[in-house]
């Protein structure tokens, strides 16, 4: 179907605490994979004068744009979410599959895939979810740990960022006190407490400016100025990796890191050259000082090559590259920008962070760091936890307290910082407490303190910048595997229930479920001209396994991502059983198969499709009525062809197997102990 629709924010909120209560997850991130804060390192940083708990939180992308993904950031230890970018076309026809992590990651999708209505109310849901959990006190957060900053992004040109719908969209970022009064009053009996909660009404006052692929210099800084003096938010404008100019970036990308990828000449034409931004930057910068206003960059959007991939439609001439060779690239720019400007502007990131390079990132001072490709591979959302394990090692074995300390102590360049900054001044006290991991800050007094923060930021920067360059990590050689195939092709049951399909789903729409193993006849009933019919035995459907894997369809994009890292073939959103949330969504996109659940007092019903065909079934207790094109039959579920009745037109066929899998599904999901999107629907 390939379109979002939004779940209702009482089911996501039923969902959230019945999971967390029943199986200790949430969205299906185990407990255990929650990050509850750092009590032995202080964390937090400065995001345009408000307080943020980590510097880590998901790039504007596929992880920030439906609520339950940015409540999944939330979880794994984001607390900055750039928000997925919106803008004025609000329809567009997005290719699929649009994402491909098979190596270094690419994807042909850029923009939002809800309309401007939906992505407001998305973000108010989310924040509203967050909040709800922090009441509950069922996160056991450290003190402090709650707290989040909420960037939005627009884009891509002047008008359209002018027009009523973009307007309407930012003024609701700002004050959406209407959203909220309307969404708390979903909120079901079992979580009335919460109905009262003081819950933010204003979610944003800063945005990151996107202004994509090709658009012209002087556009970016008219977008800005007028964000800046129209809307008087903060702002951080999203620079592209071709800054580097064609030269630079096609030494780095292929003759350094051995990447084949064409980089197309239009890349470079089309985009802002480094003078070009350069004088842009300090000139919004003094508008935005002028204005009480924060202004910042950040690095950096994909990098534009041509499209190779045979998993991308062949329509898509060009593909965008994001992953390990993109985090080069963009340190380079980031050791290019401070040398430039020194630390006048803060710097956000966004390109090729993981586990290994995340506390590398935070020590160079940029806030936020916000990851996408490694959150799309295997164990999603799970994986931020290493990040901060591996970065509280570091701050550790430093003897650093907090992330200005790291800044200082992390890269082996404090001492020589400290010396640039001195100014004059005396230093030993501050050189002493860098010896013996003493409190830096009061040491140095602070104003020398922030010169050498300062002088630290922009060290730091071309040193990790000249070390990324040469580390084999982010070579080609060391990113051309794909994930294993094994030869074998999926079907609606049983597979290698590795389960990796569920995290790689960046939208959570994926999911496991119980089901009794066990066999399922293949029985044709065949209308005669007498009334009667004719059967025919095709042998049984195997259920071997009690483990299965399903997909909720408004959740899906088709995005690809779940193939890609299936070990089988076929897609597991494609093949898996596909649950649809409402009868709405399932009779509209009557081209994919699937089924949709209910439940009343009276009874459940079932509709299912196969291969085009609609089905109905209404299962009260033991009885069932089964029907389709040309029949209606009704019968004992546990012996449909001896306890048959009803009518069956001369050759109109029963399948007996597709009611046995309807029956089995409405079983297994209703009556299962899991808890997902569909039954928490039901009703």
């Amino acid at each position: 179907m390939a379109e979002l629709i939004p779940l209702p924010f009482g089911r996501l909120a039923t969902r959230m605490f019945r999971e967390l209560e029943r199986e200790g997850a949430i969205f299906d991130l185990e407990r255990d994979k929650f990050y509850r804060g750092s009590p032995a390192h202080d964390l937090s940083i400065d995001v345009h004068g408000h307080a943020a708990a980590t510097p880590l939180g998901p790039a504007a992308g596929p992880h920030s744009q439906l609520a339950q993904n940015i409540v999944l950031s939330f979880l794994g230890g984001g607390r900055v979410f750039e928000l997925k970018t919106v803008q004025q076309n609000d329809q567009l026809d997005v290719p699929r599959p649009c994402i491909d992590m098979a190596t270094v990651g690419y994807n042909v999708e850029w923009s939002q895939e809800l309309r401007l209505e939906q992505s407001l109310e998305e973000y108010v849901k989310a924040s509203m979810l967050i909040e709800l959990l922090v009441a509950s006190g069922r996160l056991n957060l450290a003190p402090g740990a709650e707290r989040t900053v909420f960037d939005m992004s627009v884009g891509y040109d002047l008008a359209g960022i002018r027009s009523e719908r973009v307007r309407a969209f930012i003024d609701g970022m700002k004050d959406c006190s209407a959203v909220v009064e309307r969404l708390r009053k979903e909120l079901p009996p079992e979580l009335a407490q919460y109905r009262d909660l003081p819950f933010k009404t204003q979610l944003s006052d800063t945005l990151t400016i996107s202004t994509f692929h090709g658009c012209p210099p002087d556009e970016i800084e008219r977008i800005t100025d007028h964000l800046l003096r129209e809307h008087a938010l903060h702002c951080v404008v999203k620079l592209n990796p071709t800054l580097l100019g064609a030269t630079d970036a096609r030494r780095i990308f292929h003759d350094a890191l051995g990447y084949t990828e064409r980089i197309p000449d239009e890349a470079f034409t089309k985009d802002a050259q480094w003078s070009q931004a350069v004088d842009i930057i300090g000139r919004l910068g003094d508008t935005a000082t002028s204005l009480g206003r924060g202004l910042g960059v950040k690095f950096s959007n994909t990098l534009l090559v041509e499209n190779h991939r045979e998993f991308f439609p062949k329509s898509e001439q060009v593909m965008y590259l994001s992953g390990p060779p993109l985090h080069v690239l963009a340190m380079t720019l980031v050791a290019r920008f401070r040398d430039t400007f020194g630390d006048r502007f803060p710097v956000s990131f966004s390109a090729g962070i993981d586990r290994q390079n995340f506390a590398d990132a935070v020590s160079l001072g940029l806030v936020p760091v916000t990851v996408c490709s490694d959150l799309l591979r295997a164990g999603g959302y799970g994986r931020m936890r290493f990040y901060f394990a591996n970065l509280a090692k570091r701050m550790t074995a430093a003897g650093a307290r907090d992330v200005d300390e790291w800044v200082l102590r992390g890269q082996g360049l404090a001492e020589e910082s400290l010396e640039a900054a001195a100014n004059g001044a005396d230093v030993s006290a501050a050189r002493d407490a860098l010896a013996n991991k003493g409190e830096l800050r009061a040491a140095a007094g602070p104003a020398l303190y922030a010169r050498w923060l300062s002088e630290a930021r922009v060290r730091n920067a071309r040193k990790y910048a000249d070390a990324a360059l040469v580390d084999p990590r982010y070579a080609s050689a060391a990113n051309s595997k794909s994930p294993n195939k094994v030869g074998t092709k999926l079907w609606l049951f049983d597979c290698l229930t590795c389960d990796k399909c569920v995290p790689v789903c960046p939208n959570d729409a994926n999911f496991a479920f119980l089901l009794p193993k066990g066999e399922i006849a293949i029985t044709r009933l065949r209308g005669r001209a007498d009334g009667g019919f004719d059967r025919e035995d095709a042998g049984k459907l195997v259920i071997d396994k009690h483990h299965q894997l399903a997909n909720f369809a408004d959740c899906c994009n088709e995005c690809g991502n779940c193939d890609v890292f299936c070990p089988e073939d076929g897609g597991p959103y494609v093949l898996k059983p596909r649950f649809f949330g409402s009868p709405e969504s399932f009779a509209r996109f009557a081209t994919h198969d699937g089924f949709h659940l209910s439940r009343t007092p009276s009874g459940d019903t079932v509709l299912g499709r196969f291969e085009g065909k609609t089905l109905r079934l209404e299962a009260t207790g033991e009885r069932a009525v089964f029907s389709g094109e040309g029949f209606e039959v009704r019968f004992a579920a546990a012996d449909p062809v001896g306890t048959l009745e009803g009518r069956i037109d001369v050759g109109a066929v029963v399948d007996l197997a597709h009611f046995g899998i309807m029956n089995s599904l409405r079983t297994a999901i209703l009556d299962g102990p899991g808890v997902n999107y569909v039954n928490v629907g039901v009703g």
